[in-house]
């Protein structure tokens, strides 16, 4: 009987390991930093799938061991126009995408790459976001409160700017960072087992 797979998630971002551990696999977080600079003549959809790919080749960079392994790259980005809304630098930043997006419809592609010794397995999930009109005073207390900050586009949809929106078509979760079905689908066929997390019983 073969070893069940070591799976690894190369991310920094504390919303994919939450989202994660809700799929009930065991898994080791590897910490890995490649650079987000879309390309020239890149569409959007191929950046958010080469910065997934990029994440998993440096995690398998420093996989060690016989155990069989896969390492899990995501990336997550905003688009509006073909315009892709990264982190926001500073407030000035994510006030002019927050300011943009509001009344809007917009897309939040988020890729998958799992990658082990067989190769790669990929996913691309598509959603729409529209946000509803937001005022100026909505829009910098929402900025000065320090949510909008390391979330592409400058927001959290989790967080308080879920009242922003007013209609979502596609992945909730891959809104928020890893689109769980999608990743579900890539680790079952991996051979990764998944299932309900444990839970205390209730007295």
């Amino acid at each position: 009987m073969n070893p069940a797979p070591r799976l690894l998630l190369a991310s920094r971002s504390p919303r994919r390991r939450e989202l994660l551990a809700r799929l009930g696999c065991a898994f080791e977080v590897i910490d890995v930093e490649v650079p987000e600079q879309r390309h020239a003549g890149e569409t959007p959809a191929e950046y958010v799938q080469r910065v997934a790919h990029d994440k998993a080749v440096a995690g398998w960079a420093r996989v060690r061991g016989p155990q069989p392994t896969l390492v899990l790259g995501a990336d997550t980005e905003v688009v509006l126009d073909d315009t892709v809304f990264g982190k926001p630098a500073h407030a000035a930043a994510a006030l002019d995408m927050l300011q943009r997006l509001s009344g809007h419809e917009h897309e939040v592609l988020s890729a998958l790459c799992l990658l082990g010794a067989g190769g790669a397995r990929t996913a691309l999930v598509r959603s729409t976001v529209r946000f509803a009109p937001l005022d100026a005073e909505t829009l910098h207390a929402y900025v000065a409160s320090g949510e909008p900050f390391g979330k592409a586009g400058a927001y959290a949809i989790q967080g308080y700017a879920e009242s922003f929106v007013a209609r979502l078509a596609g992945s909730y979760s891959g809104v928020m960072g890893l689109p769980l079905h999608a990743t579900a689908n890539l680790l079952r066929a991996a051979g990764v087992a998944l299932g309900p997390p444990s839970t205390t019983p209730r007295e």
